[in-house]
């Protein structure tokens, strides 16, 4: 009988994944040498990314859960210029305990010293909810009769303390106290000034409520049942009454804040996404390295029959062990770092400053990172799989290439991933979408410059000198990572640069076109009947002074479109068209028979000085663009109340940058002058004028008036591009790190042929001193090279942003943008050279016996 077929060993046929796992654990170093870098690499990316998740999500779990303090109650009513009706008191009332208030722009003074505040009167019930934060550590309610709580600025600018008397709106009241923390601080809006407390009373005594004041009525309401639901009363409430008042609830209670956070916590994610996908390069150098220096072990099991699968599964997953631990470290470390972050914002933002921890955020930090990691670890991974052992074996002089279609599914689907997960966490996805479409095409255009800068090497004369010209071969030798380096060094140092045109040109702007163009004074609450008595008091005080008057009042546009068929804003609920963000809430209206200053007439003509038909409007062209209105249509307001309808006459170009009274809404004088209202005025001080008496004068003669000075809020205004500036700085920092973890897993993935190399100069006699040339002849030919690619594409897309986007000046301060772009090159070199010394130290004789 013929003898049995021999049995085929288990090796080759297909391993199943336990035993891929025994082979792939048992090849494993317990310190996961050679994998470090994807370690690093995972875990800088994946907890950046954690980290900017929890800390939103923080924030706005505690603007959700703080609601009602924030709010200062369950929901919210303000409105301008008018109390209350009796009608609308009693219908708030029905829902549950009520705390009236007004808000509006004063004055407070001492001796000759004065200040703008946001003046805040409220009642005795007030706060609703929560307490205020006293300096002395007292938590208190309302201030007491003819008192004030007044904000740390207003007292150091008043140089007064607890006890003291100030005047506000030329009523004196007693400093009862300095503000510590006020709760509702966040759900106030922007104000002219800082917060000062008051009773109720004291505004009306102060005639600062006359008609025609600027001021807002609030009220806010206490449910007196547990399970009402406040979207539900608001709409109640604007079914019965109309639109004429905003309205806000406990689910939103600083609506500015929670589109701040949202967007800036997307911006950050985002670009830590973009540092992740750098450092992905990385990845991808740091598996190459691992997998070249298992070369000899894979075309082993080659031999002793392993299939491509086998091999695949091994080392997929070594590296997938290796991606979840670097992971999981990076997860820690961002929850870690939260309270950090949140002690820093504590001040400005509601953040639980303790450990806290979001599965969201930190499902996302870990679904991007192992997305990367599949994404940049398929290349080598495939190529080590789909050759047989006698081409690895001859992997040093016939490098490895890789099937480009079989990477088409998994690389693939890795990016469809990553995007489907950005758009999914996205509030605003065309955003999202245009920044992934636009660093996408950054790095592509990067991609295409690394391609040509190893074209450019090749094509070089040979230069005389063997060390530089043997640099220069190394950036388009086989095997080469000139484009990884290009593509990831070159992104984060574009950043820098963009990041510094971009500081540059905005503060150039300010400073060269606000100072001339600026008035440096506002005035609001003019009366009508004392005009020529405020102009006397300027000119005296400064004679040489521009003084600049106009009707200032407030409505909100009700509908618009062609007679008969006019679109109503309640109709369009949240939904506005872009750019027309002039439909939402009140806005300042005014009065003209003349051109305002600033504006110039794009279509339709002004009317007659002495025009007494039919009430006329002009708009800005922007707003009538977005709202799709053209000359011969109509717009409704609400003023006072009061519904108004007038006809499109003209639009408008507004110069904004002048900061001076520019009104989207201006009306011929027969349609608004009847109502009641106030004037506003600007006053500019020739250079050298002095300014010192004209507040004090102004103050005690227009107590009812609000005189805010241009130059603090210029200050701040700085002082806010500065901090934005830092933050977008410290984000773009991630991306320079994370091209550095790309450079040294290019060093990396490159060790054993540069080993190779520098043995054999040395062998040949080379110097450790012709070598640094060597290296640096290379890493310089790069750098340089970079330098030149980074001002273009960076200080490009800062000329985008500051030009088309922001329409300013292209106003650079291209030394500025020198030193920090010269900064990243030589920290780039420097690590290059602190990453490629051990070359310098390796043993000939051993190096020899491992190759």
């Amino acid at each position: 009988m013929p003898r049995p077929a021999a049995r085929v060993p288990r090796l080759v046929e297909a391993l199943p994944w336990r035993t891929a796992w025994t082979f792939a654990r048992r090849d494993l170093s317990a310190r996961f040498k050679g994998l470090r870098l994807l370690l690093v690499c995972l875990f800088l990316g994946v907890g950046a990314i954690a980290a900017i998740g929890t800390l939103t999500g923080s924030i706005e779990r505690e603007l959700g859960s703080r609601g009602r303090e924030i709010l200062g109650g369950d929901i919210e009513l303000r409105i301008w210029q008018r109390p209350l009706s009796e009608e609308e008191n009693a219908a708030l009332a029905s829902l549950g305990q009520t705390s009236p208030g007004l808000r509006l722009q004063a004055i407070a003074s001492h001796r000759d010293m004065t200040a703008p505040v946001a003046l805040k009167a409220v009642d005795d019930a007030w706060p609703l909810y929560g307490t205020l934060e006293l300096t002395d550590g007292r938590e208190v309610r309302a201030p007491p009769a003819n008192g004030a709580w007044i904000a740390r600025g207003t007292a150091a600018r008043l140089r007064v303390a607890p006890g003291d008397t100030i005047t506000v709106g030329g009523v004196p009241v007693a400093v009862s106290g300095i503000i510590e923390a006020d709760p509702e601080q966040m759900s106030e809006g922007f104000a002219l000034g800082d917060t000062a407390i008051v009773g109720l009373e004291l505004p009306e005594k102060a005639g600062l409520t006359a008609p025609g004041a600027m001021y807002r009525s609030v009220a806010k309401v206490r449910f007196d049942a547990a399970g009402r639901d406040p979207e539900a009363a608001v709409e109640r409430l604007k079914e019965r009454f109309g639109p004429s008042f905003e309205t806000r609830t406990r689910k939103a209670a600083s609506p500015s804040t929670q589109r701040f956070v949202s967007r800036m916590g997307e911006f950050l994610m985002l670009v830590g996404l973009a540092a992740l996908v750098i450092a992905g390069i990385g990845i991808g150098g740091g598996v190459t390295s691992y997998l070249e220096a298992r070369r000899n072990s894979i075309a082993t099991l080659k031999v002793l029959g392993a299939t491509s699968g086998d091999i695949a599964r091994i080392y997929v997953l070594q590296v997938g062990a290796a991606a979840i631990i670097g992971s999981l470290a990076g997860l820690c470390a961002g929850v870690l770092v939260t309270p950090l972050l949140a002690t820093a914002l504590q001040s400005l933002l509601p953040v639980d400053t303790g450990f806290t921890v979001s599965p969201a955020a930190l499902a996302t930090a870990a679904g991007y990172g192992l997305l990367v990691a599949l994404v940049f670890a398929a290349p080598p991974l495939m190529r080590a799989r789909s050759w047989p052992a006698m081409a690895l074996m001859r992997a040093r002089v016939a490098p490895l290439v890789v099937d480009r279609k079989a990477l088409a599914f998994p690389v693939g689907l890795g990016l469809l991933a990553i995007v489907a997960l950005a758009l999914f966490n996205a509030a605003q996805p065309l955003v999202t979408l245009g920044f992934l479409a636009g660093s996408a095409a950054i790095l592509a255009l990067l991609a295409v410059i690394g391609i040509g800068i190893r074209a450019l090497a090749a094509r070089l004369p040979r230069s005389r000198r063997p060390m530089l010209r043997a640099g220069l071969a190394n950036l388009h030798r086989p095997g080469a990572q000139t484009g990884a380096l290009v593509t990831a060094l070159g992104f984060g140092l574009s950043a820098f640069v963009l990041i510094a045109a971009v500081q540059t040109s905005l503060d150039a702007n300010i400073r060269r076109t606000v100072p001339d163009r600026a008035p440096d004074f506002f005035v609001l609450d003019v009366p009508k009947d004392k005009t020529a008595d405020f102009r006397r008091t300027v000119e005296r005080t400064i004679p040489d002074a521009t003084l600049r008057i106009v009707p200032n009042l407030r409505g909100r546009i009700l509908a618009y479109g062609s007679k008969g068929a006019m679109t109503t804003v309640s109709s369009l609920g949240k939904d506005l068209p872009d750019g027309a963000w002039a439909l939402r809430g009140e806005r300042g209206l005014t009065y003209s028979s003349v051109v305002p200053e600033g504006s110039t007439v794009t279509a339709g003509q002004w009317w007659p000085e002495l025009h007494r038909g039919e009430p006329l409007v002009s708009l800005d062209e922007k707003l009538a663009e977005a709202v799709g209105v053209k000359v011969g249509d109509y717009v409704t307001i609400s003023v006072l109340g009061v519904e108004r309808t007038a006809r499109i006459a003209a639009l408008r170009r507004i110069d904004w940058d002048s900061l001076g009274f520019n009104y989207v809404l201006v009306f011929s004088p027969n349609a608004l002058a009847d109502a009641p209202h106030n004037l506003a005025a600007t006053i500019e001080v020739p250079d050298g004028a002095a300014t010192a008496n004209l507040l004090p004068r102004l103050a005690r003669a227009f107590p009812s008036s609000s005189v805010i000075e241009t130059g603090s809020l210029l200050r701040d205004a700085r002082a806010l591009i500065d901090q934005m500036s830092a933050a977008i700085l410290a984000a773009a920092a991630v991306t320079v790190l994370a091209g550095l973890a790309v450079l040294l897993g290019a060093i990396a993935a490159a060790r054993a042929s540069r080993t190779y190399d520098t043995v054999i100069l040395r062998v040949l006699g080379a110097s450790r001193r012709q070598l640094l040339g060597l290296l640096m002849a290379e890493y310089g030919f790069i750098a340089a090279v970079l330098a030149g690619v980074s001002l273009l594409v960076g200080s490009g897309a800062a000329w985008i942003i500051v030009v088309k986007l922001f329409e300013f000046e292209w106003l650079p301060d291209w030394a500025r943008i020198a030193a920090v772009l010269l900064s990243g090159v030589g920290l780039i070199l420097a690590f290059a050279l602190a990453a490629t010394l051990p070359l310098l130290r390796a043993k000939p004789a051993s190096a020899l016996r491992e190759l």
